[in-house]
């Protein structure tokens, strides 16, 4: 990532005066059932950590990367204050996915980088649930970092999907290995 765009990152969470309280992210809600309540999860782009923290509290095994360490340091902070271990980890990831093991979870929330799109569907364990939201052309202006028309379907066609949307300026997708 830029200098220019991690700092972006490290200003507009510095300045957030409050930390949010752990949740599925609201484009999932209706499909919270599919999330399970063991295994292991990676989150990428986590931000403050509120999905990594309520994967954490459901009994799953979470690891979580972001690119800022301010948003870093706020996570720890949740999941110390909600007692949850989550493995919180600042990553840049231009260099790809951090190594593991597949993951039950793998959780993306307002990033998208295509480049990543086949270690994001390597990394799933068989059986394991893609859920994936980013900013979409869709109901918004193009731009650098958002999704054309029908981009998630086709990235992850090789996955079996469960439900997706595009509208409003986001699209995501919910699918299994």
């Amino acid at each position: 990532m830029s200098t220019q765009d991690r700092t972006r990152w490290e200003t507009a969470y510095a300045e957030r005066a409050t930390v949010p309280a752990p949740a599925l992210p609201a484009v999932f809600g209706d499909h919270e059932d599919l999330f399970p309540r063991a295994g292991t999860a990676l989150e990428i782009a986590c931000g403050t950590g509120a999905a990594a923290v309520w994967l954490a509290q459901r009994g799953i095994d979470v690891h979580a990367v972001d690119i800022s360490s301010v948003a870093i340091g706020q996570a720890r902070t949740l999941a110390e204050r909600c007692g949850v271990p989550v493995r919180f980890e600042t990553v840049d990831l231009d260099g790809g996915l951090p190594a593991g093991d597949p993951v039950d979870v793998l959780l993306c929330h307002k990033f998208r980088d295509p480049r990543l799109d086949d270690q994001i569907i390597d990394r799933l364990a068989p059986g394991g649930l893609l859920a994936i939201c980013v900013l979409s052309e869709v109901g918004a202006t193009p731009g650098r970092f958002r999704a054309a028309p029908g981009e998630l379907r086709s990235a992850f066609a090789s996955l079996a999907e469960i439900a997706s949307g595009e509208g409003d300026g986001q699209a995501w997708l919910l699918a299994r290995a």
